[in-house]
C-alpha cells in the first residue's frame, strides 16, 4: 500500500489542495479529540509543545475561537515538511535543520521570526560518549573491525537478511531485527561468521557507539539519533511521502547515501570501508547538522517567552 501512501502525501501536499487537507484534519479532529479539547480550555496550559500534527490544529482552532491564551509550539519532527504541520496560530515552529526552515519560508511563506532551528528532540543518552573499545568487550565484538549496524525499525521491515547475507565476511554486523522474531531465528540459525544477532533492543546507542556506519530506515528520529552518534548513514526502503523528504533534505548537507537493492548496500558499504577519508568527510558534514540539545534548545525557548 505504499503507492497508495505517496499518491494520499503528494495530492495533500498541492498547495491549491489545501482546503482538502484543512478538511481532513477538521473531520478527524471532530470525531476524536473533544475530550482533549475539554482538557486544553479547562487547563488553559502557558504553553502547549506538540511533536504530533494533530494537536495543533485543536489547539489553533481554540485559540482562533479565543477559547485558550497558550502559546503554541509546533516541534515538526521530520526534515521535510507537509502542510499538516501548519496553522493558523502556531506561534513558532521548531524544526529538525535550517533545510526544513529554508522550505517553510520559501514554500509555504511562514514568516522567519516564527522558526526556530532547534533540532528533534531525542532521548538524551544518545548524547552520553561512549567508550568504543569497552562496549565492544561487553558486546563481545571486536572495536577494532570496521562495524555496521543494520537497523531497519520496530518491526523489521526491509531487506535486512539478504543485506546481512551479503556483508557477512566482508565486515563486523550488527544486525537488529526488532520485534521480527522469525526474521531474528533465521539470522540466528545462519551461523554467520562476523555477524552478530539481536532482536528488539533497548542499548540501540550503545550499537551504535561501535559502530562505524549504519544502514537503516530514513525516519525523521532514526536521522536525528544517527546524526548526533556521527554515523554515515546508508538509507534503504524508505516510505513514499515524509521519509524521502528526509533523504531529500541530507542530500541537500550532502549526507547519506541511498541504496535500493542490497547489493547496493554493499557496494556502498565496502566503498567507505576501503576509503576511511570518505568516512571522515562525511563525519564532518554531520558534525555541522546534528543537534544533540534540541530538548534543551525548546525549553530554553519557553523560558525566554
Amino acid at each position: 500500500l505504499q503507492w497508495l501512501w505517496a499518491v494520499s502525501f503528494d495530492v495533500t501536499s498541492v498547495k491549491s489542495l489545501r482546503w482538502i487537507v484543512n478538511g481532513i484534519k477538521f473531520v478527524v479532529n471532530s470525531l476524536n479529540t473533544k475530550g482533549f479539547s475539554r482538557y486544553l480550555i479547562r487547563e488553559n496550559p502557558d504553553f502547549i509543545i506538540s511533536t504530533h500534527f494533530l494537536p495543533p490544529y485543536i489547539a489553533s482552532q481554540l485559540k482562533i475561537n479565543k477559547r485558550i491564551k497558550s502559546s503554541l509550539i509546533t516541534v515538526i519532527t521530520d526534515f521535510g515538511v507537509h502542510p499538516f504541520w501548519l496553522t493558523r496560530k502556531s506561534d513558532i515552529y521548531c524544526v529538525a535543520s535550517e533545510y526544513t526552515k529554508k522550505v517553510l519560508i520559501r514554500e509555504w511563506a511562514v514568516d522567519q521570526r516564527q522558526i526556530k532551528v532547534s533540532g528533534i528532540p531525542i532521548d538524551r543518552k544518545f548524547k552520553k560518549k561512549l567508550s568504543r573499545q569497552e562496549l565492544a568487550s561487553k558486546l563481545e565484538i571486536n572495536h577494532r573491525e570496521f562495524t555496521v549496524l543494520v537497523v531497519t525499525g520496530s518491526f523489521g521491515i526491509g531487506p535486512i537478511e539478504e543485506t546481512v547475507d551479503l556483508l557477512d565476511n566482508q565486515v563486523q554486523v550488527l544486525a537488529v531485527c526488532a520485534n521480527n522474531k522469525k526474521l531474528y531465528q533465521r539470522l540466528k540459525n545462519k551461523g554467520y561468521s562476523t555477524v552478530k544477532v539481536f532482536g528488539f533492543v533497548n542499548n540501540i546507542e550503545e550499537l551504535m557507539s561501535v559502530s562505524d556506519l549504519i544502514v537503516t530506515k530514513p525516519g525523521g528520529l532514526s536521522i536525528s539519533e544517527l546524526l548526533v552518534k556521527q554515523l554515515a548513514p546508508v538509507f534503504v526502503s524508505p516510505i513514499p511521502g515524509q521519509e524521502t523528504a528526509n533523504i531529500k533534505a541530507m542530500d541537500y548537507f550532502g549526507i547519506g547515501l541511498i541504496a535500493d537493492s542490497p547489493l547496493a548496500v554493499k557496494s556502498m558499504v565496502l566503498d567507505y570501508r576501503n576509503n576511511p577519508l570518505k568516512l571522515c568527510a562525511q563525519k564532518e558534514k554531520i558534525f555541522l547538522v546534528a543537534k544533540p540539545d534540541a530538548a534543551e534548545e525548546i525549553y530554553k525557548l519557553c523560558m525566554q517567552e
